[in-house]
């Protein structure tokens, strides 16, 4: 059993989440997720969600990555008094 488990069940505090809440949450998910949300049918399982969420999880954070390392390439190529470095310092923060 893990730790946190053990730990709420100790404390007297139940956190169990229902069927139906986890139903809902996969059904918002699948609304967010380009990927599924543009098929055309509506059943999709709540693993292909889950993995659909993450792979999108993980294209962000190579988009984020890709931006990062424009803009640092940008300010290195930008006088660094000018306003146009100061903009991209401030995208950086």
């Amino acid at each position: 059993m893990s730790s946190r488990r053990s730990r709420s069940r100790q404390s007297g505090v139940s956190r169990n989440i229902t069927d139906d809440q986890i139903t809902d949450l996969v059904a918002k998910l699948q609304q967010l997720i380009p990927e599924i949300r543009n098929r055309s049918s509506d059943k999709v399982s709540a693993s292909k969600v889950l993995q659909e969420t993450c792979n999108y999880i993980r294209s962000l954070h190579r988009e984020v990555d890709d931006l990062s390392d424009r803009l640092s390439n940008l300010l290195a190529t930008t006088d660094s008094d000018s306003a146009q470095a100061a903009i991209i310092r401030s995208l950086l923060m």
